[in-house]
């Protein structure tokens, strides 16, 4: 028989005669069912893992539909339990097996919140005026679109677009790599690339293309005043770059400057230099 919850600071949160949920209780079946792709299409949710990223979760009205958590984790975020309870979302404990099933990482921290997907429609997000956009064209590493997408909030961009064969941004490996990000911008998910650039071009961004190959240098396009106006920036695959139809269609193809003997930067670090140019221009500009 399934142990009962030990009695703590929230028993106002969770019903003390609530038996502690294992590994076949269907609801955890349910949760766990979303660590794939087809489920998480299906069902318009997805799985957020970890205090931070239930924290950001929380703060979006009615995004978290569930939190589950081990008794000991639902004690030691106490705060996390109660705002999901004073929302009404059901706070259901889980023994450590059950978690374990729930999660993706070697060592869990006791939380995982089951989330309705949120993202925007491209005009919607357009319509808010972003001043600084990220695209990820084609990218399929999560990590890698995860923590790009990461270095874009921390930059002030307003939005991160998914265009064409792009990873999912519900992929449990990009919700962890993002650390909350994902939940303070808005996300677009766009199948067609080049739509996407001229919907940035009509909404008055300047559209740029980071390239190892482009004829402009980074240095030379900010210290011209190129970056401080609305960007959009376009990034393509670690392996493969940015198809050749997007780099065409960019006002400017930009490389990073190498200043010394490496061969290149990876996506991430390359992001991350380019992101924060244009925000350094465009508050220089304010």
């Amino acid at each position: 028989m399934p142990s009962k919850p030990q009695v703590g600071r929230l028993d106002h949160v969770r019903d003390p005669d609530q038996p502690v949920f294992t590994p076949r209780t269907p609801r955890v079946v349910a949760a766990r069912r979303l660590q794939r792709r087809r489920d998480r299409d299906g069902t318009g949710r997805f799985l957020a893992e970890g205090p931070q990223a239930v924290r950001e979760a929380l703060a979006l009205p009615g995004v978290v539909r569930e939190l589950f958590g081990t008794p000991a984790a639902l004690d030691r975020y106490a705060d996390l339990a109660d705002a999901a309870y004073r929302a009404g979302t059901p706070v259901s404990p889980v023994t450590d097996e059950a978690l374990a099933v729930l999660t993706e990482t070697v060592a869990p921290q006791g939380l995982v919140a089951v989330c309705e997907q949120f993202d925007r429609p491209l005009d919607r997000a357009l319509d808010r005026a972003p001043r600084l956009v990220t695209v990820l064209a084609e990218i399929r590493d999560p990590g890698n679109a995860g923590t790009v997408l990461r270095t874009a909030d921390a930059a002030g961009a307003g939005a991160v677009i998914f265009a064409g064969d792009a990873v999912d941004p519900y992929n449990g490996k990009c919700v962890r790599a993002s650390a909350g990000s994902l939940f303070h911008v808005d996300v677009v998910r766009a199948a067609d690339p080049a739509a996407v650039v001229g919907a940035l071009r009509a909404a008055g961004l300047t559209v740029l293309a980071a390239t190892g190959y482009g004829e402009t240098d980074l240095d030379d396009l900010a210290d011209s005043g190129g970056l401080a106006r609305p960007t959009a920036w376009l990034f393509g695959s670690e392996a493969h770059g940015l198809p050749a139809e997007l780099t065409d269609a960019a006002d400017a193809r930009v490389r990073v400057p190498l200043h010394g003997r490496a061969e290149s930067l990876n996506l991430a670090a390359a992001a991350a230099v380019c992101l924060y140019a244009s925000a350094r221009a465009l508050r220089v500009r304010d």
